[in-house]
């Protein structure tokens, strides 16, 4: 049988040689290495698409055909100075919208983009 001496024994007999200490450099490389493939396939992707947008929203003037956020689509009656533009839905019906919210920009007499002609 064994006693508590022994195990004791057989513990300290096993136990592992010291491993030698890392270079503290090494440790911090997939760190680094998980930023930079996150930057390239999140952040900049992301970036480059609110840049994109926003230079779209800038460039709307009177004429244009919209698309809002919620889904409206009208055409551009007034650009204010400011962030707001007038757009009319309907005959009779002009609201007010935020620049910021308009979600597509079509142009004056651009039809809406089919998927085929997406896939071209």
């Amino acid at each position: 049988m064994f006693t508590l001496s022994s195990l004791v024994g057989l513990t300290a007999a096993a136990a592992p040689a010291a491993v030698p200490a890392q270079n503290p450099i090494m440790s911090i490389i997939p760190f680094v290495l998980i930023f930079v493939v996150f930057y390239f396939l999140l952040i900049r992707p992301q970036q480059q698409a609110r840049k994109k947008h926003e230079e779209l929203v800038q460039g709307v003037k009177r004429g244009d055909t919209v698309v809002t956020a919620g889904g409206l689509v009208g055409k551009v009656t007034k650009v204010s100075d400011g962030a707001e533009v007038t757009v009319k839905l309907a005959e009779g019906v002009e609201v007010q919208a935020i620049k910021a919210t308009l979600s597509d920009v079509r142009g004056k007499n651009e039809p809406a983009k089919d998927e085929k002609d997406a896939k071209d």
